[in-house]
C-alpha cells in the first residue's frame, strides 16, 4: 500500500518536472516570449537544474540541449524508481536492462512531447471559438504554429473551418496508442 502511494507521488512529481523541462525547451525552440507569466513560471521552476547544467552543456545551434537532457534524465530516474518500487530485480537483471530503461525514458520524452503539442492544439482550437484573445493565445499560437502551418499546406479549409488541428490530434493519438505505448510496454516487459 505504501509502495503504491510512493509510486503515485513519484510518478506525479517527476512527470510534472519532465513537463516543465520540455515546455521550457519547446518555448525556446518556438520563440515563445518569456515576458508572459506562464513562461516566467516555467523558467523559475526549472532554473534550479538548467542553470548549473548549462555550465557543462552549452546550447547547440540554438537548441537548449541541457534542458532536453534534463527531461530525459528525469524520465530515466522515473523509470528506474518505478521498477525498483514494483520489486523488479534491477541490479541483478543484467546489462541489457539498462538499454531498455534508456529506451523507455526516451519514449517517455517523445510521448510527453507529442502530448504537449496535442493538448496545445486542442486548447488553442477550443479557445479560438470561445475566447480567441485570451492572454495565453500568443503562447499557444507560437507553440503550435510550426505544426499547424505545415499541415495547412496539405489540408484545405472547408467553409472557413480549419481541419488541421483535428487531423493533428488524430495522428498524434494514433502515434501514441499504436506505436509508442506498445513499444514502451514491450521494452518494460522484455525480460
Amino acid at each position: 500500500m505504501l509502495n503504491n502511494a510512493l509510486l503515485f507521488l513519484l510518478q506525479t512529481l517527476l512527470s510534472l518536472l519532465t513537463l516543465a523541462f520540455l515546455l521550457r525547451f519547446y518555448f525556446q525552440l518556438t520563440k515563445v516570449s518569456f515576458q508572459h507569466d506562464a513562461a516566467k513560471m516555467i523558467v523559475t521552476l526549472t532554473n534550479f537544474a538548467v542553470k548549473p547544467l548549462r555550465r557543462f552543456i552549452p546550447s547547440f545551434k540554438k537548441l537548449d540541449i541541457s534542458t532536453l537532457l534534463l527531461a530525459f534524465l528525469t524520465q530515466f530516474v522515473l523509470t528506474v524508481s518505478s521498477l525498483l518500487l514494483k520489486g523488479f530485480p534491477l541490479f541483478i537483471a543484467g546489462n541489457s536492462i539498462w538499454f531498455s530503461i534508456m529506451a523507455v525514458a526516451l519514449i517517455g520524452v517523445v510521448s510527453m512531447s507529442i502530448t504537449i503539442f496535442m493538448y496545445s492544439v486542442l486548447i488553442q482550437a477550443i479557445l479560438s471559438w470561445v475566447n480567441p484573445y485570451t492572454p495565453v493565445a500568443p503562447i499557444l499560437n507560437n507553440l503550435t504554429y510550426p505544426i499547424l502551418s505545415f499541415l495547412r499546406k496539405y489540408i484545405p479549409t472547408a467553409g472557413n473551418i480549419d481541419f488541421s488541428p483535428l487531423i493533428f490530434i488524430i495522428v498524434a493519438q494514433l502515434i501514441l496508442t499504436t506505436i509508442l505505448m506498445p513499444l514502451e510496454n514491450s521494452l518494460l516487459f522484455m525480460r
